[in-house]
């Protein structure tokens, strides 16, 4: 498998209005996109965000996206159960301590992907 860049920080919170107040408000990070669920900011010129996500388990989980060419190939070895997003696909996997990393694609938008 080869890891080919960070595509995103994914945090958990319990309330996303109040979450956008604090890193589009006080931090002054500026909003990419949102939904009801989740809410993706820039970090800098990097394509790489900081992306909120509406948890109803364990709000502040923090997760580490990794591209990967294929999430699928990646699964497969891995022995993960890989899920559709609209750019791709992911797997997600704990390490030891709880943290959550995921592997991602770009196949549905390959056009944002890195060149590999």
């Amino acid at each position: 498998m080869r890891i080919l860049g960070i595509d995103n920080v994914l945090i958990g919170v319990g309330d996303l209005v109040r979450a956008k107040q604090f890193y589009g408000g006080l931090l002054g990070l500026p909003e990419k996109f949102s939904t009801d669920e989740l809410a993706l900011y820039a970090i800098g010129d990097e394509r790489p965000g900081l992306l909120l996500r509406v948890q109803d388990v364990r709000p502040g989980t923090t997760r580490v996206w990794l591209e990967v060419p294929d999430a699928r190939t990646a699964a497969a070895g891995l022995g993960g159960e890989p899920f559709e997003i609209f750019t791709g696909w992911t797997v997600e996997l704990s390490d030891p301590w709880g943290n959550i990393i995921g592997l991602t694609d770009y196949t549905k938008r390959p056009d944002l992907a890195r060149r590999f």
